[in-house]
């Protein structure tokens, strides 16, 4: 941004990658090494689409993997309102019952947007908005244990349910949306947040964009 700028323009940031792949760690280290000041945090997980006028035997029966099941007209709005630096107020989701709750949490505008989700960069109008895209990519089966050990723990779930809308949806949604838009990442991150090599490249070009608005 040149120096006549009345506002510097917000780096929007999109961490996509299958269930389980490491979204959140590599997020969480950009939060750390960035600086949670200058970061508006926005997951795509919080923006499902409220389910609580229908009974509990048929919210569960959503496919929660397919694009359809996420208010992405909301979240593409949210992330617009952000870049013109005004405030959100994100959902707040309860797994548990597949229901939106009536809180929300308010986010400030920050210097940088930081957006996670699977399904990210499935649909054009959403990964437009990105200024760096990073794919995370890690193997099937640590996917799966990491989603298993997340879902039984903090979610309320049984090994069974899990396995199965792992093999229902989890796994054929991956294959059909989630695999084929890595194709449009920037950068792909092997192996998460264990990966600390990629990590630095990714940090040492955010603040180069950063230093180029300054």
């Amino acid at each position: 941004m040149g120096p006549d700028s009345q506002q510097i323009k917000p780096i929007t940031i999109g961490v996509a990658g299958g269930s389980g792949a490491g979204k959140s760690t590599v997020a969480r280290v950009v939060l750390e090494r960035i600086g949670e000041g200058n970061i508006a945090y926005l997951p795509h997980d919080a923006y499902y689409k409220d389910l609580s006028n229908l009974p509990p035997v048929q919210r569960s029966l959503i496919n929660f993997d397919h694009p359809d099941s996420l208010d992405t007209d909301l979240f593409v709005e949210h992330i617009s309102t952000l870049k013109q630096g005004q405030p959100v107020n994100v959902p707040i989701y309860d797994f548990s019952t597949h229901s939106r709750t009536k809180n929300v949490k308010v986010v400030q505008p920050q210097r940088i947007v930081l957006i996670e989700g699977i399904l990210i960069f499935t649909e054009a109008r959403l990964r437009d908005l990105f200024d760096v895209r990073i794919f995370v990519e890690t193997d099937d089966d640590v996917r799966f244990i990491r989603r298993l050990r997340r879902d039984i723990s903090e979610r309320g779930r049984t090994i069974d349910s899990v396995t199965t809308q792992w093999m229902q949806t989890v796994r054929p949604m991956h294959l059909e949306f989630v695999e084929p838009s890595k194709r449009y990442a920037h950068v792909i991150i092997p192996e998460g947040g264990l990966n600390e090599v990629a990590l630095e490249m990714v940090i040492a070009r955010i603040q180069s964009i950063r230093r180029q608005d300054d």
